[in-house]
């Protein structure tokens, strides 16, 4: 761990989307919103990671919007599975509340350096 948050966190994620979606092809025998939920799930903390290189202020924000995008199109394929009764409210609640810290400290920072940028 880096001890920090944002990158943390999205490690933490990323493992947890893993066994999340291991967890819905054997036991639930769901495939296919299962798969968009890992490459998407993923794909948060792998962008967050690839920021640190990023080339310019502007570059960095590219990237964590991008997570940002990641995040929200998780946050769609779980409630996909929440209403088709694929997974329970608090198997949603759970995943969706890390996913919405994330995206908290996501917002914060890129607005932060919007707003730095603006000025």
């Amino acid at each position: 761990m880096t001890g920090n948050a944002l990158h943390d966190k999205s490690l933490l994620f990323a493992v947890r989307t893993v066994k999340f979606c291991k967890y819905l092809s054997d036991t639930k025998r769901e495939f296919v919103p299962s798969k968009q939920i890992l490459r998407s799930g993923t794909s948060i903390g792998a962008n967050i990671r690839e920021s640190k290189n990023a080339e310019s202020s502007s570059d960095y924000v590219h990237k964590l919007s991008i997570a940002l995008k990641e995040a929200d199109e998780t946050q769609f394929w779980l409630e996909v599975l929440s209403l088709s009764d694929i997974i329970n409210l608090d198997e949603y609640d759970s995943m969706n509340n890390d996913l919405k810290e994330i995206i908290a400290l996501l917002t914060t920072i890129i607005n932060k350096i919007k707003s730095k940028e603006n000025n």
